[in-house]
């Protein structure tokens, strides 16, 4: 059996890794990290090539060893994935892949784990290469196996193409195309200056009037984003997205954008007819694709045998602490779903789980 497993092999999940070799677990035989992937990268691997490294969110570097200098105009997936592969075999890190875990649940003869809290109590690990009896299990699954789409009416009906940021592969798949963009975040913003770049029609759709802002982005900020997601994280209330929280950042390219016409809303989205979208004030852009950067939620189904959730449909945190099962700690939900918190999140849950696996058992 071994001390911990962590799942997915993210920033969180490598930073995670680290430190709990730093405390003395040995690679292999106390602990391994299990991910669904291919390669090295985490959910980076599968951005769109034309997301380089210069116009994505900030890489933040991992515990040990610094990303250092990067060509700006590369795809930030390569970036990313050459850094975390290089990381992996610098510090030795046990990740085994590609593995899908398909369920977490407690080992048979050992349902009461929870309730004693003895991290002596295991759980399994199941997946598609066997089953992994661990003390604790560090999941740090993230949000991009889990992408959202909101449902409209008439969404059924729509003729043209729906891709989600999830599937978005480059503007040349709508060349000729009327595009409707949906969503408020960095990647409608984006994607709506890609699309505008290549000569694309494109309309904006938002619930709420775009949160640009000019605050400075610094730790205080950070720390102040973390507060505010954590507040309904510890009620456990599901959390917002850490973009909504922070803003999009009024660079000069995106004020260039307003004033062109190309990053301007133009509402909340009403209905969809098979050629047409409707907006609240009952205006239409005739549309033959959509594409939907309605963001992601906490991939967590195969956690669903340990029954984490409130009545409202979050799970209760303190930290990254699981109120309702004391052997699972849980990053990549909530404040750490962004890579402004990853490895943050990653250390607490690596120094949580000693602690834990240090204390006495309960008899």
């Amino acid at each position: 059996m071994l001390d911990v497993v962590i799942i997915g092999a993210g920033q969180a999940g490598l930073s995670a890794a680290y430190y709990l070799a730093r405390h003395g677990l040995e690679p292999e035989r106390d602990f391994v990290v299990l991910d669904a992937n291919d390669g090295p990268g985490g959910a980076w691997r599968h951005r769109w090539p034309s997301l380089t490294l210069g116009a994505a969110h900030a890489v933040h570097d991992l515990p040990g060893m610094k990303l250092g200098q990067a060509d700006p105009a590369e795809p930030a997936s390569a970036v990313v994935g050459r850094y975390y592969g290089s990381y992996e075999d610098a510090f030795e890190l046990p990740v085994h892949r590609p593995v899908k875990v398909n369920a977490v649940r407690p080992a048979p003869g050992n349902d009461d784990g929870a309730a004693s809290g003895t991290p002596g109590s295991p759980l399994a690990v199941e997946t598609d290469r066997g089953v992994y009896l661990a003390r604790l299990v560090i999941n740090a699954t993230g949000t991009w196996d889990k992408p959202h789409w909101p449902h409209y009416p008439g969404q059924e009906l729509f003729a043209g193409t729906q891709v989600h940021t999830h599937d978005f592969g480059s503007v040349a798949d709508f060349a000729g195309k009327h595009v409707l963009v949906v969503g408020g975040g960095t990647s409608a913003v984006q994607f709506l200056l890609q699309l505008a770049e290549a000569g694309v029609e494109t309309a904006w759709s938002t619930r709420r009037a775009p949160e640009f802002t000019t605050r400075e982005f610094n730790p205080d900020w950070g720390r102040d984003v973390e507060r505010r997601v954590n507040e309904r994280t510890s009620a456990g209330l599901p959390p917002l997205s850490v973009v909504g929280v922070t803003g999009i950042p009024l660079t000069q390219q995106y004020q260039n954008g307003i004033a062109a016409g190309t990053l301007v809303s133009r509402g909340p989205l009403q209905q969809l007819l098979p050629h047409a979208a409707v907006f609240a004030d009952g205006t239409e852009f005739a549309a033959d694709a959509i594409l939907w950067a309605t963001g992601f939620r906490a991939a967590l189904d195969h956690l669903a045998p340990l029954k984490l959730r409130e009545p409202g449909g979050g799970i209760t945190m303190d930290g990254v602490k699981v109120a309702r099962e004391p052997r699972l700690l849980l990053v990549g939900y909530g404040a750490s779903a962004s890579t402004l918190g990853a490895s943050r999140a990653g250390r607490a849950a690596a120094l949580a789980a000693i602690e834990r696996l240090s204390a006495p058992a309960v008899v």
